[in-house]
């Protein structure tokens, strides 16, 4: 009955049949806003190929942008990321699709890369699915470390995206396996420790999964601080009976939690700030206004 469900039409189904949720498959909406649709076949049969276009200034130029917030600078270089993913898949494995989050992110990126704020730095990407925003932050960084839960060929997946987009990838880049509910090995500590900028986008989607993130950036900002997190999301509003309204329940879990440890670590001198959207559109999509942007940085004790 319910075989193939948007993300916005999954919460609310969800909310009424969480006890069927592993039957459920979800597509992302941004399929349905722009012809992604590469002619290129995927290498992985049941996979797709879409190629997503964005803007890349020269370094050194100075991003500006009109009323509309259209980029509106002297000839940037057109370029494409070139991403196998799949089309649909069950709620445990939406790592494996594009979400509209990742293309704030990346436009957070190519920003902050403009300004120098990448330059010889170390990032660390949490829940990178298809390893779209890594490619990115690998433009300008100086370490790129892009990670994810080893759960339904995800990895491998990564990897074979970096081989399509090698001509962006300035960075010495690195593929590791981080689940947000399992203890760091002896190499992902190390890396974590050396990590200067941690990204992440929609990387949530029910409680366990938020309240799991959340842990693990509380450990994250406390190991060898300063450290800087941006986490992009997108609010899903469904109809509640609970509420008679509608609610964005997974986003205000992350609220509640993230007040939790941002409390718990006062003495830590932790920062949390939501950050205007007020850059540059570098890639091709819909900017809408359930897209967030959070920062949060921890200082040394």
């Amino acid at each position: 009955m319910y075989s193939e469900l948007s993300y916005g039409q999954l919460m609310g189904v969800a909310i009424a049949i969480s006890n069927k949720m592993p039957e459920l498959t979800v597509t992302s909406e941004i399929y349905e806003e722009y012809d992604y649709r590469s002619k290129v076949p995927p290498s992985i049969e049941g996979n797709v190929i879409s190629e997503f276009p964005f803007l890349l200034p020269k370094p050194g130029s100075k991003a500006k942008f009109d009323e509309d917030n259209d980029l509106d600078m002297e000839r940037p270089q057109k370029e494409v990321i070139r991403i196998e993913h799949s089309a649909k898949t069950k709620i445990a494995l939406v790592g494996l699709q594009v979400w509209r989050g990742a293309f704030l992110l990346g436009d957070l990126l190519i920003h902050l890369g403009l300004q120098g704020e990448l330059q010889n730095k170390i990032v660390m990407e949490l829940g990178a699915g298809t390893g779209l925003t890594s490619f990115v932050a690998s433009i300008y960084a100086k370490k790129v470390i892009c990670t994810d839960i080893d759960l339904g060929g995800i990895l491998a997946l990564i990897k074979l995206n970096a081989q399509y987009n090698a001509k962006l990838i300035k960075a010495q880049f690195k593929i590791m396996q981080l689940d947000f509910k399992e203890t760091w090995n002896k190499e992902l500590s190390n890396e974590i420790e050396q990590t200067d900028v941690f990204i992440a986008a929609d990387v949530i989607y029910d409680d366990d999964v938020t309240a799991a993130f959340i842990s693990t950036i509380q450990k994250i900002l406390n190991t060898k601080p300063p450290k800087t997190l941006y986490v992009v999301l997108e609010k899903r509003y469904v109809f509640t009976i609970e509420h008679l309204d509608n609610v964005a329940p997974c986003y205000e879990t992350f609220l509640s939690l993230l007040d939790k440890v941002k409390t718990e670590n006062a003495k830590a001198t932790w920062t949390v700030e939501q950050l205007p959207l007020n850059f540059p559109k570098y890639f091709t999509y819909d900017r809408v206004k359930e897209l967030v942007l959070w920062k949060i940085s921890s200082k040394p004790f």
